[in-house]
């Protein structure tokens, strides 16, 4: 399949990879111009501008952009791809977004014959080079259906969510969890070590015991509990606090929107707010148990 992919930053530029790998024709566009020319190294074919991959000869287009903006811009902007697209190229947008703005455009992109999926993904960096992203996707069932193989090839557990924007929604609820879990798990770790236990042996309690959770079997905050974690190598790689901050903005204004509390999910929000603040955006999300044991 000829496949044009918009958005070649740490989880896009693997996607691509992943993609030609799997025997896919890839058009690619990007301002970040060293990013393109890897790919091109790899591969890829790249256009001047968005419209140039719009009136290509793709079958399906996907994007990977930072937030909403990028997202409206690409699809609805005077240049954008609505603006210069066939009918019928099917869409995919692989973006973290609140959920309002992909049901925004997908309805532009449906009112004019194209059909579009919003698809955000989980399992960071190291996901997106392995190909075992999850694929948390909104849209018809039919246009999953015709879709699923090409995500099969970038991703190993792939989720049909409902309808547009679906995606979105899981993608913000599950982070804002995840956000708070961690903040649990980093408060139980550095009270109990420094009450006199052994980090191991505490998260080896909590972790066969009723406290047990992801954040504490797979991803434990305390340096040298787990091997591959961030934390035993200073927080570095992973997904970084900024960007966990940035889903539980989506999460907190979508709340607003729909006038449902988030209580904990402000409060960790606060939290990512301050430790982004003392100058750790940059590190690891689990790097917030530095704000309970002292640590700079």
């Amino acid at each position: 399949m000829h496949i044009g992919f918009i958005g070649l930053g740490n989880m896009g530029g693997p996607m691509v990879r992943n993609l030609l790998a799997a025997g896919h024709q890839l058009s690619i566009f990007d301002l970040f111009k060293p990013a393109v020319e890897a790919l091109r190294s790899a591969g890829a074919s790249s256009v001047d501008s968005i419209t140039d991959l719009a009136q290509s000869d793709v079958e399906l287009i996907i994007t990977m952009l930072p937030a909403a903006s990028h997202v409206k811009a690409v699809y609805l902007g005077e240049k954008g791809l609505l603006a210069s697209i066939a009918p019928g190229i099917r869409l995919i947008d692989s973006s973290t977004i609140d959920p309002m703005s992909a049901r925004e455009v997908a309805s532009a992109a449906q009112q004019q014959g194209n059909p579009m999926l919003d698809a955000p993904v989980s399992g960071g960096t190291g996901g997106a080079e392995a190909g075992t992203l999850t694929f948390m996707v909104g849209g018809s069932v039919a246009d999953f259906n015709t879709a699923l193989p090409v995500l099969q090839t970038m991703g190993k557990n792939i989720v049909h969510c409902g309808a547009a924007g679906n995606g979105q929604v899981a993608k913000v609820a599950n982070n804002m969890l995840l956000a708070i879990s961690m903040i649990g798990v980093a408060e139980a770790m550095s009270l109990g070590v420094s009450l006199g236990m052994d980090p191991k042996t505490l998260a080896g309690v909590i972790n066969t015991s009723s406290g047990r959770c992801w954040s504490s079997d797979t991803y434990n905050p305390y340096p040298g509990v787990i091997n591959g974690a961030p934390a035993a190598r200073g927080y570095s790689g992973g997904f970084g606090t900024d960007l966990m901050l940035k889903d539980l903005g989506l999460a907190t204004d979508a709340a607003k929107q729909q006038k449902k509390p988030v209580i904990l999910g402000a409060v960790a929000q606060q939290l990512y707010q301050t430790f982004s603040a003392q100058g750790h955006g940059a590190l690891d999300f689990s790097a917030i148990i530095k704000m309970y044991t002292g640590e700079d």
